[in-house]
């Protein structure tokens, strides 16, 4: 019945912030981008990969995320990559801070973190 998942929704602070870092500094593509004057916001969809989306809500006047401790829902988005290494040291080239490298207790992967200009966190996972 749910056969894949066809997007991912993040509310973001600064349209500028945002594009610079999924867009520019992680490098996917822009598909649309549109600002709803009904709701003062701009939604912005990127391409992960063919099928998947991200989807971009730059909004004004959101309560800041809760990080510690954490709240109920979702608590961060992974990305699966060929070399958790080499993904770390382009996006350090790229001005963005990662979590030191670790082994994954139950796969045995290696992986990290590092967070959007909101604090988002995010998964890089061989």
């Amino acid at each position: 019945m749910l056969r894949a998942i066809h997007h991912v929704a993040i509310i973001c602070s600064d349209k500028d912030a945002a594009l610079d870092f999924y867009h520019t500094k992680l490098g996917f593509p822009i598909l649309r981008e549109n600002y709803r004057a009904d709701r003062d916001d701009w939604k912005i969809d990127l391409q992960l990969d063919e099928g998947t989306e991200i989807e971009l809500f730059i909004m004004k006047d959101r309560p800041n995320r809760v990080s510690d401790p954490e709240a109920y829902g979702l608590r961060h988005l992974a990305f699966r990559v060929a070399s958790v290494e080499e993904t770390v040291r382009a996006l350090k080239k790229r001005g963005i801070p990662c979590e030191p490298i670790r082994i994954d207790t139950f796969t045995g992967e290696r992986m990290t973190f590092f967070r959007d200009p909101d604090g988002l966190p995010l998964e890089i996972h061989e």
